[in-house]
């Protein structure tokens, strides 16, 4: 029974570990779609619109790996390893939806994202905010789909 629960610790540990690490690539797309610092413009400059986008991308990443680790049946590496490769693919399809969805709309979606005129002028989120978040929360849920 010690020899389980400390096995499955260092599975909880391992893939914990794994998600944390998914999650800060997730971040670093983000950073990368938008203008400017992402930790600077959420935490000093209190941009909503650009917390709402990181949120939902969050959300996501977190979405795909659970479902990776749930259906995941092959031991702990193979395990470890589709919940990587998953997660990846999320992150890449969430970017091409991003950039896809640049292409369709007017102005440069990045820079609406974290525009500070759309928060200071009503208080308010942009509503592109909102359709990001939506497109990252939709690609994740199509790819937790596609794992189970």
């Amino acid at each position: 029974m010690i020899q389980d629960l400390v096995r499955e610790g260092g599975a909880a540990l391992a893939y914990g570990a794994v998600g944390v690490a998914l999650m800060a690539l997730g971040f670093l797309a983000v950073d990368l779609l938008t203008p400017g610092k992402l930790g600077g413009l959420i935490w000093t400059d209190r941009n909503r619109g650009a917390g709402l986008v990181l949120a939902a991308k969050l959300l996501g990443i977190g979405a795909i790996v659970t479902t990776a680790i749930l259906t995941s049946s092959d031991g702990l590496a193979a395990g470890l390893v589709s919940t990587v490769v998953y997660a990846v693919v999320g992150i890449l399809l969430s970017v091409l939806a991003f950039l896809v969805l640049d292409l369709i709309t007017p102005g440069r979606l990045g820079s609406i994202v974290v525009e500070e005129d759309a928060a200071a002028a009503g208080g308010g989120i942009h509503p592109a905010c909102w359709v990001v978040a939506a497109t990252d929360l939709a690609t994740a849920a199509i790819v937790a789909a596609a794992i189970s």
